[in-house]
């Protein structure tokens, strides 16, 4: 359990301070920034609470609950992978990463749902498919990905982590097929493979006239010019990296929770605010396991910040395979029989924020913490100054 500290700077600070400077933006990047502002303040309402043994009193603000907010994806995040739990497979797990040459970033960022859906649809299919190759595993796998679309500097940099069991369902679902305990599929033929579903259906993409060349681009709309960026593309390596496996099912549930909900900076990695530069913390290539200092204009901050605000509604999560949930139960209770799992999986029980916070953290939030002894007992609901209260 790390101990837990309050940051001296948060991303709303920083808005709050130069979000003016932004000008006119989208709709949804200006109900991101104020849902941010708005986080655990008045705005939202929130609880008076009262000591039922010193009667000391706190006020406790009502969270944005917004995906990109900084300070609201710890508790989904926690109950996402309590839900997982029950889906576990006793087998080792691997970590898949598929990215995409950074030529056609442009593109993905002005056309984020379309690019994304082929991103999702181009590497699932190469999972599964590969893995149906009888020269490979010859079996029906099932993974679980996330959508990143961030790289440690906050600039565009779409890719998706893939969370594999290392086996998979032969085709008359008569046997488990278990890969190799260090090795799950070759990422050179997953990288090949990749690439041509990706081009493929970015050219259909562009003759179903599904996408929009805006700004920079705009000389993609002429067929010649798209068609010689797919073929520069095709020229490249494409990144696939595959991870060492896990040791079990224990170490991917908590591995998952460095991935699922986070989001292109956490107000940890904050150091300072100096003038208009904001200092914050990057990974050091050059010394694996280090980190060093980057600085940007506030301004450039928030604009890279803002790169990373999903189109609405759109799922980042996504199952697939023996995973894919419309038959998940179905296909997971197979596999158990066959790896000789005669218990049923126990059913998670589903946490409490105040549960989950004192398992993960120590922190009890009903805890007096005037006397220590007392407990924090609600008197009264602050009303929203917005709207009604959450």
């Amino acid at each position: 359990m790390k101990p837990y500290y309050k940051p001296e700077f948060e991303v709303a600070d920083i808005f709050e301070r130069f979000s003016h400077q932004l000008g006119s933006m989208p709709y949804h990047h200006r109900k991101v920034i104020q849902d941010i502002l708005n986080c655990r303040t008045s705005m939202l309402g929130g609880h008076r609470l009262r000591c039922d043994d010193c009667n000391y009193e706190k006020q406790c603000y009502n969270s944005c609950r917004n995906r990109h907010c900084p300070k609201c994806q710890f508790t989904a995040k926690e109950k996402w992978i309590q839900k997982r739990k029950e889906d576990l497979l006793e087998c080792s797990y691997f970590h898949v990463v598929f990215t995409v040459p950074h030529e056609l970033n442009p593109l993905i960022l002005r056309n984020k749902e379309t690019s994304y859906n082929i991103l999702f649809k181009a590497a699932s299919e190469t999972l599964k498919e590969v893995a149906e190759n009888p020269k490979h595993l010859g079996a029906e796998i099932g993974c679980i990905g996330v959508l990143h679309t961030w790289g440690q500097n906050l600039l565009d940099h779409p890719h998706i982590h893939f969370i594999v069991p290392g086996g998979g369902l032969d085709r008359e679902k008569t046997k488990w097929m278990e890969c190799d305990q260090d090795y799950f599929l070759p990422v050179q033929v997953l990288s090949r493979v990749f690439r041509g579903k990706m081009l493929e259906y970015f050219e259909k993409a562009f003759y179903k006239n599904e996408l929009q060349f805006m700004g920079d681009i705009d000389y993609l709309v002429a067929p010649a010019n798209f068609r010689e960026l797919l073929v520069s593309c095709a020229q490249k390596e494409w990144c696939v990296y595959a991870k060492e496996p896990f040791a079990g099912p224990k170490q991917v549930i908590e591995y998952l929770g460095q991935y699922t909900h986070r989001i292109a900076i956490t107000n940890y990695r904050l150091v300072k605010i100096d003038g208009e530069n904001i200092h914050f913390k990057v990974r050091d290539n050059e010394n694996p396991g280090k980190k060093k200092i980057m600085v940007l204009n506030a301004k450039e901050f928030m604009r890279r910040y803002l790169l990373h605000v999903l189109p609405k509604r759109y799922v980042r999560i996504r199952h697939f395979g023996l995973l894919g949930s419309r038959l998940k139960k179905l296909k997971i209770a197979i596999v158990r029989k066959l790896q000789g799992i005669v218990a049923p999986a126990k059913e998670v029980i589903q946490e409490t924020w105040q549960q989950i916070l004192i398992r993960t953290t120590g922190i009890d939030p009903e805890k007096c913490p005037s006397c220590k002894t007392g407990a924090l007992r609600k008197r009264f609901s602050l009303a929203s100054a917005i709207g009604p209260p959450h």
